[in-house]
């Protein structure tokens, strides 16, 4: 049966800097409060614990994945939360030694044993995490999640997993693989873009489609406007300086604006110079990432480490390439990059832990290059070729964060990620599709096959390629 994935699974709006290390256990502990809430419990817990394994565990620490687990007991949505309320509220923990657990009972919590790092792999995935609620009858409630990238988290049972698959979907148009949404656009003579909006529709309204796309964009927009306007050193100890705030001066020079959309404008209306363009996206790239690696609020896309392509490239889409599209072009090219990335999602992964960076930046590239295409009137195997063209120059890239930290290399790399989105895009466009050598489906299980190949070392563990080549104490 077809897995049911909407494009608002794909993009969420979450805090940095990571979806699988950040979001996912921050989200994990949700669904925690929940269980305990469903059993009334809390009025006879007396403490909490929480076990990380593997990936989480390695790379935790750098991925703020503790912080995540804290507001999360804490009762706070990641969605909503004001990112500058986040110090203050651990701090308080921390400095308290209590969690204020749901909001709802003050209990002692001692972060440094109540959080423990255990280096060990769980056997389901590489991003486990165990929580224990101890009661007052001295029994105790366990439950664990994996946080399987992009945000989403499942249950440890492996039967729940199965039976999940199991359920028919209930879209008009099921799509499990690429090959399945081209036959869609050609017997329903639609585009990428309107075959997806229609499967959304059977979800919810329009007008809640039309708000939520554009509430995704305008997150995107206003990262990059912060990222563009934030000077100093990133936290986490490799003194990291931003570099979007020094380029993007460069860039616009003297203007004048008081907001983002007055921004977006502005950059409009800028006469940008050829070479000038790929600053530009590197820029906006470049922005979004500092945002996530400082504990910002990002947008999934699919993941927070892989965050900047898409808004790069959609960016690149509104100042560079057509000055006149609107908001029907910005939803337009969020449907189909979400469409290319469930479609990934269910073909593979798209969670570095797994797969590697291939699974991140490679998937997010592949989902700019895909709506990129369509938006500049490519075809429907066009969309398809672009999406198989960037992912196909980004298999068997590692992750290997210096530090466990979202920055290096994962910064830099959403920069190359939309440009060769970009580059792919106008490949597929210069291309006839009927001589297209290699599908999409064909390079996402070639990805899925070169992860399971993949020495573990080079998944987010920081135990392999420049995560040890880098010493964080000359940084």
């Amino acid at each position: 049966m077809e897995e049911c994935i909407s494009v608002f699974d794909m993009l969420k709006i979450g805090v940095g800097p990571s979806s699988s290390h950040t979001l996912g256990p921050w989200r994990a502990a949700e669904r925690f409060l929940s269980e305990l809430q469903n059993e009334n419990l809390f009025p006879t817990i007396t403490r909490v614990k929480v076990d990380l394994y593997g990936s989480l565990s390695l790379t935790g620490k750098g991925h703020a994945t503790d912080l995540a687990i804290m507001l999360g007991l804490s009762g706070q949505d990641p969605e909503f939360i004001p990112v500058q309320d986040i110090a203050r509220i651990v701090k308080t923990i921390e400095d308290t030694n209590t969690i204020n657990l749901g909001n709802t009972v003050s209990l002692p919590f001692y972060f440094l044993q109540d959080i423990v790092f255990n280096k060990n792999f769980l056997p389901f995935h590489a991003n486990g995490l165990t929580f224990t609620a101890y009661l007052d009858d001295d029994t105790q409630y366990i439950s664990t999640f994996y946080s399987i990238g992009g945000g989403f988290v499942v249950k440890e049972e492996r039967s729940n997993a199965k039976k999940k698959l199991e359920i028919k979907c209930a879209f008009p148009f099921p799509i499990q693989n690429a090959e399945e949404l081209l036959q869609y656009t050609i017997a329903e003579k639609k585009s990428i873009s309107e075959i997806v909006y229609e499967n959304e529709k059977s979800m919810r309204n329009e007008e809640t489609i039309h708000h939520e796309l554009i509430r995704i964009w305008h997150t995107m927009l206003e990262c990059m406007y912060i990222g563009c306007h934030s000077e100093g050193i990133l936290p986490g100890g490799l003194h990291v300086r931003r570099r979007a705030f020094d380029m993007h001066q460069g860039l616009i020079g003297l203007a004048n604006y008081s907001n983002p959309q007055e921004w977006l404008e502005c950059i409009r209306k800028t006469e940008v110079k050829f070479r000038q363009i790929l600053k530009w996206v590197s820029c906006f790239a470049l922005a979004t990432n500092e945002v996530n690696a400082a504990l910002g609020r990002v947008v999934t896309a699919p993941t927070n480490g892989s965050a900047g392509v898409i808004p790069a490239v959609l960016m690149y889409y509104l100042v560079i390439e057509n000055h006149d599209a609107d908001e029907a072009a910005i939803k337009q090219f969020l449907l189909v990059a979400g469409e290319i990335g469930s479609i990934f999602k269910k073909g593979a992964t798209i969670s570095a832990a797994m797969g590697g960076c291939q699974a991140e930046i490679g998937v997010s590239s592949a989902m700019a290059a895909a709506a990129l295409c369509e938006v500049m009137g490519g075809t429907p195997d066009q969309v398809l070729m672009a999406a198989e063209i960037a992912m196909e120059h980004h298999l068997g890239m590692t992750c290997d964060p210096v530090g466990g930290l979202v920055q290096i290399p994962c910064i830099e790399r959403n920069t190359m990620g939309a440009i060769k989105a970009i580059n792919a895009a106008e490949l597929a466009m210069e291309t006839n599709a009927k001589n297209a050598k290699v599908p999409l489906d064909k390079v996402i299980e070639t990805m899925w096959k070169t992860a399971k190949d993949m020495n573990s070392k080079y998944k987010e563990t920081s135990e392999g390629g420049l995560a040890v080549a880098v010493n964080m104490a000359d940084c």
